[in-house]
């Protein structure tokens, strides 16, 4: 496995605006989160198995109208419990069981294919394409159950027109870690490692799209994708992949995991869509994590008036 270097010294030009400057700070927060280092609060340190909440990030943007959602966040425990990776286990407890042995600092990401600027990039210098916000969003997982998440991060099309898409470039696919002493899921053959996932090139430069290293207003847990992962609202979960080393611009539709192992069940789009069901459960309803009522699914997780214009002419039954 090629070993990420450490990571480049932030341009010093960047420190003579001040907004790059709060950026900085919650730049320089994460990294210490990124390293291990502990909660400066105690009183709000301990999660349910013991482990320290990573810190706090600083500087952040809060969430505008545009991207909050009416709704009660998700409880934390319940986000950072309940996962699917199964890079650590595929059982829902699992990832935050096991997740204690990823190393997220250093970590860079590499950027190739139908770009001008093409090379491996440290998660500093990725973070530098704009300021840190947050964004509470729906989260609609493709076995039928939900949650509301307030993400931190930053707009993935910022991040794309930094190393400038070539003409040739229709899609964007993503690839995660794979380092089966750092994530001892990858000892078994549930998946053709790495995690692949991909969208089409206009789907990821939509400004929903985001890039998040930070949750509830601290870094990603190892649990929930650190040190960064995709967040795809509109689509169904395992679209949103986790723990991202690489970013790939191709003229061709690019495999996807879930897709290249159940093409029957898993399409590439994997819009959230209440109509058309799974093969082996009904897609009409979810039940948010944390209650027992479900509740209707929304057409496009309720963000069809922002995106149901990517697919104008497309058949969602059968591109599914």
């Amino acid at each position: 496995m090629t070993k990420i270097p450490e990571s480049q010294v932030t341009d010093e030009a960047l420190f003579l605006n001040r907004r790059e400057v709060l950026r900085l700070g919650a730049v320089a927060a994460l990294g210490a989160a990124l390293a291990g280092c502990p909660a400066a609060d105690e009183a709000d340190a301990a999660a349910e198995s013991g482990a320290a909440r990573p810190p706090e990030l600083s500087g952040v943007r809060p969430a505008t109208a545009a991207y909050r959602v009416d709704a009660t966040p998700t409880d934390y425990q319940d986000a950072t419990r309940y996962n699917n990776f199964y890079e650590f286990g595929t059982d829902k407890t699992d990832p935050a069981e096991n997740a204690h042995s990823l190393r997220p600092s250093p970590w860079s990401v590499l950027i190739d294919g139908e770009v001008a600027k093409p090379g491996r990039v440290p998660l500093e210098d990725i973070l530098a394409a704009a300021s840190l916000e947050e964004r509470i969003y729906r989260f609609r997982c493709v076995e039928a159950w939900s949650m509301v998440v307030p993400w931190v991060g930053i707009p993935l099309s910022a991040v794309l027109a930094r190393y400038v898409p070539t003409s040739k470039a229709r899609y964007v696919a993503f690839e995660t870690l794979v380092d089966p002493e750092q994530m001892p899921g990858q000892r078994r053959n549930v998946i053709d490692w790495p995690y692949r996932e991909g969208l089409r090139l206009d789907e990821a430069m939509h400004p929903l799209a985001f890039l998040a290293v930070g949750m509830y207003g601290r870094a990603l847990p190892n649990q929930n994708g650190a040190p960064i992962r995709l967040v795809v609202p509109w689509k169904y979960g395992f679209k949103s992949i986790k723990s991202i080393v690489r970013i790939h611009l191709s003229e061709k539709q690019p495999r996807t995991s879930w897709n290249d192992l159940q093409p029957s069940e898993y399409g590439f789009y994997a819009n959230v869509n209440p109509e058309v069901d799974h093969p082996r459960w009904s897609q009409a309803r979810e039940r948010p994590l944390g209650g027992f009522r479900k509740q209707p699914t929304l057409a496009f997780n309720g963000y069809g008036k922002e995106v149901a214009g990517l697919y104008a002419g497309l058949d969602l039954n059968r591109n599914f």
